[in-house]
């Protein structure tokens, strides 16, 4: 289980690198919308993309050209929590859900997680995976 910390803020920055307009800094998110943002951005990325840290990242990637069935979503959803609760320290995986979805060749992704050290309801993240081509 996650260490408890208290902390009043979170913050990243905003990966549209526009400037805010009253100090003409890069723009930044800020708590529950930061860590979704990171959560995600883990997810996506495939280890070996970063620099200086070749290990973060999640190897979803090749599982979404394997054929869509449960046994991919497992595959998925059990590396989406590795991922997570390796790489975000600042969060709790409370649940998460992967279904196929056949029509579109996508799966659906929910997670439902807690902030650490902040003092608001469980959050939920949803979004879809698709092979790149």
């Amino acid at each position: 289980m996650p260490s408890e910390r208290t902390s009043s803020q979170f913050k990243d920055i905003s990966l549209t690198f526009k400037a805010n307009p009253t100090n003409f800094d890069i723009l930044v998110t800020k708590n529950e919308t930061a860590i979704a943002r990171a959560i995600r951005n883990l997810v996506l990325t495939t280890p070996g993309e970063r620099l200086f840290n070749s290990r973060i990242g999640s190897r979803i990637s090749k599982s979404l050209f394997e054929n869509i069935d449960p046994i991919s979503a497992a595959s998925i959803k059990s590396e989406i929590e590795f991922t997570v609760r390796t790489f975000e320290p600042r969060v709790e995986l409370v649940n998460t859900i992967v279904d196929p979805d056949y029509d579109n060749n996508t799966f659906n992704v929910s997670l439902t997680y807690r902030i650490i050290g902040a003092d608001i309801p469980a959050q939920k993240l949803s979004f879809s995976l698709q092979t790149t081509r």
